[in-house]
């Protein structure tokens, strides 16, 4: 491999002679020989948008000129169309503070920019022109609040809908289908298969406005704070004007932080979208372990509900179908629990003007983001827009179920019905047949009063004393 000479303030190193990176790049890659975490391509693209935006805001306030502006912004532009790959290799297990990475995209936008304009009158350097206005203790905050916002706006997000969509149309379709209730694994008072995936249908609504939410606490900006939030050597007006450049970049509605000491150094609004993430996921995970324990047979166990045969279940017993989709959600479940502790215990260790696990935090955050909308992606093509009912087992269970019984209470009272209950159970026997047996109703009252679908939206009545 080939080399050149690159200098930083630290003096001489070898660089690849094929990478558009620098000094500290390179320090950044001899020096962090841990993992294989690389700073995600999310991150490195909302640099190269911000990068982009502050040429273009310091140009419009009059502190860098047109032709390093202009060059600076073509060569973040190529950045984001992938043509660039290559020159972001740095890991994610570096400073907390993220220097390297923005040094990184500097060096990179600067030599780039350099060859665009070939031109010795205009040589465009790192620190002084494409970090101008900057310091990467604002910069890297505001690079993990645009990628978080694209993410989970153009990815999540429609995800999510989709979902709650393919739910919200099963929930219709099988509005007027009773089924006996379940509660604490047993079996309790009838509602609709449609009344039971409505409640599915809310979760996921719930989750959306909690995301929604925390999206908008993640269009404040840090930048324009630069080292400590004070805004040293940054023009006046750029903060406002770099975030209205990234708006009209990104199309997303970005407004300066109104408190530049807290957005350096909190993680606050992080750690609240993630927090939905967190919801989302566990709300997920009771909707998949609902289908699965509904799904559960074929012929040995509740069966209520069928689900799309998509590959073989087992290697050793034939025929066998399993809820493949389920469980890859609930171990996307598990992850983000995970990821969750590690957002929380990233963002609560901000020392006095800088918070210094911020790539951490965002790599776990992206992947909360990312793993979530795959998998309700997969999740909603192969098994929830495919999910069936089998109506004969359903109507086999819910006829045969004990606590119909609770239909009684108004006419007879607690006691009576749990009686005629425990004597059904004990003999084998129907509701109907122990209740006559005991006498305590005639069959046409019992029949009068036994009204499932009536069961599923109940009127008030009158108690017998």
């Amino acid at each position: 491999m080939e080399y050149r000479i690159e200098k930083d303030s630290m003096g001489e190193v070898k660089v690849p002679v094929d990478k558009l990176y620098g000094a500290q790049s390179q320090r950044s890659i001899d020096n962090f020989k841990i993992g294989i975490e690389k700073m995600p391509k999310e991150v490195i693209e909302a640099f190269a948008i911000l990068k982009k935006a502050a040429a273009l805001a310091n140009n419009k306030l009059g502190v860098l000129d047109d032709v390093r502006a202009k060059a600076i912004a073509k060569a973040a532009d190529e950045v984001l169309e992938g043509k660039l790959e290559g020159n972001f290799g740095l890991a994610v297990w570096q400073t907390g503070s993220g220097t390297q990475s923005n040094m990184n995209v500097n060096e990179v936008l600067a030599n780039r920019a350099n060859q665009i304009l070939n031109d010795p009158e205009h040589k465009v350097h790192p620190n002084n022109h494409v970090n101008k206005s900057q310091s990467s203790n604002d910069t890297f905050p505001t690079a993990m609040h645009i990628t978080a916002v694209l993410t989970l706006e153009n990815d999540l997000l429609p995800s999510l809908k989709q979902l709650k969509d393919t739910l919200h149309e099963k929930s219709v379709q099988y509005m007027d289908i009773v089924k006996t209730g379940r509660t604490h694994l047993q079996d309790a008072t009838p509602l609709t298969l449609g009344q039971e995936i409505s409640g599915w249908v809310r979760m996921l609504e719930r989750s959306e406005e909690m995301i929604l939410s925390g999206v908008s606490f993640l269009k404040d900006l840090a930048l324009g704070g630069t080292a400590v939030g004070t805004g040293l050597n940054a023009a006046v007006g750029f903060d406002v004007e770099v975030a209205a450049q990234i708006s009209a970049l990104t199309g997303k509605n970005f407004k300066t932080a109104p408190n530049k000491f807290h957005s350096l150094t909190s993680k606050d609004e992080l750690v609240f979208a993630h927090g939905a993430l967190k919801a989302l996921a566990a709300d997920l995970l009771k909707i998949v372990n609902d289908i699965r324990w509904l799904a559960a047979g074929p012929r040995c166990s509740i069966g209520e509900l069928l689900i799309p045969e998509n590959e073989p279940g087992s290697s050793i017993m034939p025929g066998k179908v399993n809820p493949t989709q389920c469980e890859a959600v609930s171990m996307v479940v598990a992850q983000v629990m995970g990821n969750d502790v590690t957002v929380g215990f990233a963002a609560s260790q901000g020392n006095f003007e800088l918070n210094v696990y911020m790539p951490v935090l965002i790599l776990n955050f992206l992947q909360s983001s990312r793993l979530l909308a795959d998998c309700m992606r997969s999740f909603n093509d192969h098994c929830a827009s495919g999910l069936e009912a089998d109506e004969e087992r359903i109507s086999h269970f819910v006829t045969n179920s004990l606590m119909n019984v609770t239909a009684l209470n108004p006419y007879i009272g607690y006691d009576k019905s749990a009686e005629i209950a425990k004597k059904a159970h004990k003999d084998g026997s129907t509701l109907k047949e122990a209740a006559l047996a005991l006498g305590y109703l005639s069959e046409e009252e019992f029949d009068k009063y036994m009204d499932l679908k009536a069961m599923c939206a109940p009127k008030t009545v009158k108690v017998k004393e």
